[in-house]
């Protein structure tokens, strides 16, 4: 294979200025800050970190969609271009409104770490090879260990950190072991020659091993049910703005490889031409991860336990929309995972302001919430309203096209058929604990003194663009879909 190393450093030239980012971050903290107080480093580091997020979403429109690079290692098509800008953009909303770090003796480090795990999103956006996917996973899921308990003043954040480290490793085991079958059973690591093979070999016990070795490692990766048991330690654990990463870049960079391995690699796999045999056990997952992440949100009194078991529901739609991927292709997906993303970001904006003046960990907390700061009410209410799926926000019609897909496959005779009007049950279920929530910070009085909050100006900036969004992506959808349209 011929290496042209120009053309593989233009690929790659959003990570480029994500490692760059890092390292100034790190740099700057050293050399210029590290005497400084605490709100200072952060500002600094904040600063750069949305100057290098900003910096990689430009290289990626400059970049485009060239089509497969480096002999097919990776690729640049229009997922790869949608991912990549979606990932980048939650990315920078975390990284502006990560004041809930402040207090933290090492604000620059989180910052570059934070940079470090979305060039891992970045590079699994583009990987067209197991050991390209599965290097970029890891680097992923590091900094997202350490995010996770980057807080050493609580040992919740340090049971998180551990948590997280411990099933994140099993996976990693299960899926490393999946793709060494499969490369010993076809020769490649490559998806299109995968795909290849697996067509033109007879059904192997080896193979369904394989498939299922990969889809428990996923599983642990995106929190599906039964794989799921880190994620509400971790989402109350973990800083707010962590959490936020974990909710929404994360799982849009995931889902994203997930659809491309299966589809890409997998779609071919025996089984009848129209329903691949990986199809029955990932309607499964998601069917399990739909019915126990809504009722077990229905217990939750921390809010943080809420949205994590709400994330696992939300793990069971997307798993639909990878379903529905092979007739209707990404865009479904995509749409959903990125405003879902949103929603998840902002609500975790709102917890992270709530949380720097006193505690916000259970839903009580947030009670008075529209007498102590309309704004962060109001955002609050657009966020749980949009993860609830109410019109026009952008999250019921992120739903809306997964379910009329899932439906129109095959009708309610097929598994994503009945699979759609679980969900849509489900999201009825879901809308119960998320007015809990609104009836706290809308309708019940303050628990004690009702002291206005100061809602920090970068904070307050992020949450109403993030707001805004949502409401904008709910009235025009074709904005984020047109993006998987781009072909130059």
């Amino acid at each position: 294979m011929s290496v042209n190393y120009s053309e593989l450093l233009r690929a790659l030239l959003p990570e480029a200025c994500l490692v760059v980012g890092a390292l100034v971050v790190l740099g700057v903290d050293l050399i210029a800050c590290r005497g400084r107080g605490q709100a200072v480093r952060m500002t600094a580091a904040s600063l750069i970190g949305v100057v290098a997020l900003v910096g990689a979403m430009f290289a990626v429109i400059m970049v485009g969609c060239g089509g497969p690079m480096f002999g097919g290692v990776l690729t640049l098509d229009p997922l790869t271009f949608a991912t990549r800008l979606g990932v980048l953009g939650l990315a920078l909303l975390t990284v502006a409104m990560c004041g809930d770090v402040v207090r933290l003796p090492n604000p620059a480090e989180y910052v570059a770490v934070l940079l470090f795990a979305t060039t891992g999103f970045t590079l699994m956006a583009a990987a067209q090879q197991l050991l390209l996917a599965f290097l970029a996973l890891e680097l992923a899921s590091l900094s997202l260990y350490v995010l996770a308990g980057f807080d050493k003043s609580r040992r919740e954040s340090a049971e998180a950190a551990l948590k997280y480290f411990l099933f994140g490793g099993i996976s990693a085991a299960f899926l490393l072991f999946g793709f060494s079958l499969i490369y010993g059973l076809t020769g490649s690591i490559e998806l299109l020659e995968i795909s290849r093979q697996i067509g033109t070999q007879p059904a192997s016990t080896l193979l369904v091993v394989a498939l299922v070795m990969i889809l428990v490692g996923f599983g642990y990766k995106a929190a599906a049910a039964p794989f799921h048991l880190w994620a509400p330690d971790v989402y109350q654990g973990a800083p707010a703005s962590s959490a936020a990463l974990i909710a929404s870049a994360s799982k849009l960079a995931g889902f994203t490889l997930f659809v491309r391995l299966l589809w890409g690699g997998f779609g071919a796999a025996p089984g009848h031409s129209s329903m691949p045999s990986w199809l029955p056990v990932v309607a499964i997952i998601a069917a399990v991860s739909l019915v126990l992440g809504n009722v077990a949100a229905l217990a939750q009194s921390n809010v943080r336990r809420l949205l994590a078991y709400s994330a696992i529901g939300h793990a069971g739609g997307l798993l639909l929309g990878v379903m529905v991927a092979g007739r209707a292709g990404p865009g479904p997906l995509f749409y959903y995972a990125v405003t879902y993303g949103l929603a998840a970001v902002g609500a975790f904006g709102v917890i992270a302001v709530v949380d720097r003046a006193g505690s916000c960990q259970n839903i009580t907390d947030l009670a008075g919430l529209h007498r102590r700061s309309p704004l962060l009410a109001g955002c609050l209410a657009i966020f749980v309203l949009s993860l609830a799926g109410i019109p026009p926000l952008a999250g019921f019609f992120g739903k809306f096209i997964v379910f009329a897909e899932a439906l129109k496959s095959g009708g309610l005779a097929t598994s994503t058929g009945w699979l759609a009007l679980l969900a849509i049950a489900m999201s009825a279920v879901a809308l119960y604990y998320y007015l809990l929530i609104l009836k706290q910070a809308l309708v019940a009085p303050p628990a004690g003194s009702a002291a206005r909050l100061k809602v920090p100006a970068d904070a307050g900036i992020v949450l109403v663009v993030t707001a805004l969004l949502l409401l904008l992506l709910g009235l025009s959808p074709s904005i984020v879909l047109q993006l998987l349209s781009r072909t130059t």
